[in-house]
C-alpha cells in the first residue's frame, strides 16, 4: 500500500548546499555580460550597481572604473564621479589619470576655472575630440563665443557621426546669433542713438554691484495688499445701525416659533399678547362698563 503524500512529504529533509562557487574569472564575466546588457538597455542606475560588484571582485579593474565613471557623468551625478576619480588617486590608481572626467564633471558643477586647469593636465589615453568639445563648451561659458565657434568649425569638417554633426551644428548656430548680436545688432543700435546719448554712454562708469543688503532687499517678498472688503447692499428705507434688527425667526413656520399658541384679545385699546384671564391688564373701560351694567339690575 502506498504511502500517503503528508508522510511523503513531512519525509524530506533539507540538505545544506555544499557547491562550490565558480571561480572569480567566471564571475566576472557573467557580471560583464549582465553590465553590457543594461547598458544597452538604459538600465543605468542597475548599471551601476553590477559595477560596484565587479569592483568587488577586481578593485583595479579598468574598464569596470572607466564605466562606473561614465555612468555616474551620463546620469548627472558628477559630484559622486569626483569622489570616486579622488579615492583611486588617493590610492595609487592613476593607469588611465581620468584628467578629462574630472574636467567634464567639474564643468558639470559650474566651476569653471578648475575644470581648465584639470583639462590642461596631459594624461595618456585621453580623448582628444573630447577635449575639444569640453574646451569649446567652456569658452561659450565664458562669452568667448568667437572661440568657440572656430572650435566647432574644425569638429564639423571630421565629425564621424551623424548625431555629433548635428550637435556641433545647433551648438555654431548658438555662438553665431551671440556674435551677430554682437557685431551687428548691437553696433547698429548704438549708432542710431544721438552723439550725446552716444559719448555719455562710453564715458559712464559700469555699474556698481549689488551689495547684501540690496540683494537681500530684491530677494524679499512684496507685502500682501490687505483684502478688499466687499460692498454691502442694503435693501430701501434701512439705515445701518437705525433701523431695528429684523425677526430673527421669520424664516421659520409660524407653527415652530415661540410666540405661537398666544392668542390676541380682540377688545380695542390695544395691549396685544396679553392672556385670557389676566386682571391686571383688563382695561379700566371694560371695568367701567361691567360696573354701570351690575348698577342697572340693582335698580330693577
Amino acid at each position: 500500500m502506498p504511502a500517503p503524500k503528508s508522510a511523503a512529504k513531512s519525509a524530506h529533509v533539507s540538505r545544506p548546499k555544499t557547491g562550490v562557487p565558480p571561480p572569480v574569472s567566471d564571475q566576472l564575466k557573467r557580471l560583464f555580460t549582465t553590465l553590457c546588457a543594461q547598458i544597452d538597455g538604459g538600465h543605468h542606475a542597475s548599471a551601476i550597481r553590477t559595477c560596484d560588484k565587479i569592483l568587488r571582485l577586481a578593485p583595479a579593474d579598468p574598464d569596470a572604473l572607466q564605466t562606473k565613471l561614465f555612468l555616474l557623468l551620463t546620469t548627472d551625478q558628477a559630484a559622486a564621479a569626483i569622489a570616486l576619480i579622488e579615492a583611486l588617486n588617493a590610492e595609487g590608481t592613476t593607469e588611465l589619470g581620468y584628467s578629462f572626467e574630472r574636467a567634464y564633471a567639474l564643468y558639470c558643477l559650474q566651476k569653471k576655472d578648475d575644470a581648465r586647469a584639470a583639462l590642461a593636465q596631459e594624461a595618456p589615453g585621453v580623448d582628444e575630440r573630447g577635449v575639444q568639445h569640453l574646451e569649446a563648451q567652456l569658452n561659450y561659458r565664458e562669452g568667448s563665443y568667437q572661440a568657440a565657434f572656430d572650435i566647432y568649425n574644425e569638429l564639423l569638417d571630421s565629425a564621424p557621426t551623424a548625431e555629433e554633426q548635428a550637435d556641433i551644428l545647433t551648438n555654431i548656430q548658438a555662438a553665431s546669433a551671440h556674435l551677430d548680436f554682437i557685431n551687428t545688432t548691437f553696433a547698429h543700435a548704438l549708432d542710431a542713438l544721438p552723439s550725446v546719448t552716444q559719448s555719455q554712454l562710453e564715458d559712464a562708469p559700469p555699474p556698481a554691484a549689488p551689495t547684501v543688503q540690496h540683494a537681500a532687499a530684491a530677494a524679499a517678498p512684496a507685502p500682501a495688499a490687505p483684502p478688499k472688503q466687499k460692498k454691502v447692499r442694503l435693501p430701501p428705507g434701512v439705515v445701518l445701525g437705525v433701523t431695528p434688527a429684523p425677526d430673527p425667526e421669520r424664516w421659520l413656520k409660524k407653527s415652530e416659533r415661540t410666540n405661537f399658541g398666544q392668542k390676541r384679545r380682540r377688545g380695542g385699546g390695544g395691549g396685544g399678547g396679553a392672556t385670557q384671564g389676566s386682571a391686571a391688564d383688563v382695561p379700566a373701560a371694560v371695568e367701567s362698563k361691567g360696573g354701570s351694567k351690575a348698577k342697572g339690575k340693582k335698580r330693577k
